[in-house]
């Protein structure tokens, strides 16, 4: 009835029953295994894969540092990552409407300053979150305004978009003093755009 042969089944069977007949390796496993949880919990339950391994080749234990992440992962057991887990308490209403796309997703332009896109986002850093907004110039792919802020205000947006403006004023082109103050490639931020 098993898809496997039935010499397989009787050896596992025989196996189950006297540990003595197991394989070195998986004996080996489970002594390695008390070891790391040994280690692991000495040091207050935060170690990784590295900092298992090295004092286990301290102790002199010629183990793998492979074989010791296998085991771990095994055993379900991992280090303690830094910053804060997140749990997202809201939902978005699916029967909200949506921002229009006054664009029709057709982001090109012909002239400079004929279509600015804006982008709001975040990034984590040691200190918490610092939110950043863009206002890009579709022909010209540049940065043409930008804020930062160390929390989510509705004006940060509008700040950058005020910045673009002002930078862009002069005779609907940007002055080329201005231009190395204020406008930064965008190739330069995230790479050539495709």
């Amino acid at each position: 009835m098993l898809p496997i042969a039935p010499s397989t089944y009787y050896v596992h069977r025989a196996r189950r029953r006297d540990p003595a007949l197991r394989p070195e390796r998986h004996k080996r496993d489970v002594e390695l295994e008390s070891e790391i949880r040994r280690v692991f919990d000495d040091n207050f339950a935060v170690y990784g894969v590295r900092k298992v391994w090295r004092p286990l080749r301290r102790e002199k234990r010629r183990v793998a540092r492979c074989t010791v992440e296998r085991l771990m992962r095994r055993m379900g057991i991992r280090d303690a990552v830094r910053g804060r887990a997140f749990k997202i308490t809201t939902r978005a209403d699916e029967a909200a409407k949506g921002v229009p796309d006054l664009v029709k997703r057709e982001f090109s332009a012909s002239r400079p300053n004929q279509l600015w896109v804006a982008a709001l986002t975040y990034v984590a850093t040691w200190a918490g979150f610092v939110y950043v907004a863009f206002v890009i110039d579709v022909f010209s792919r540049l940065i043409v305004g930008w804020r930062v802020s160390t929390s989510l205000r509705s004006d940060i947006a509008l700040d950058a978009l005020e910045q673009a403006v002002h930078a862009r004023r002069i005779d609907g082109r940007l002055v080329p003093s201005q231009r190395s103050r204020r406008s930064i490639p965008l190739d330069s931020v995230h790479g050539s755009p495709s």
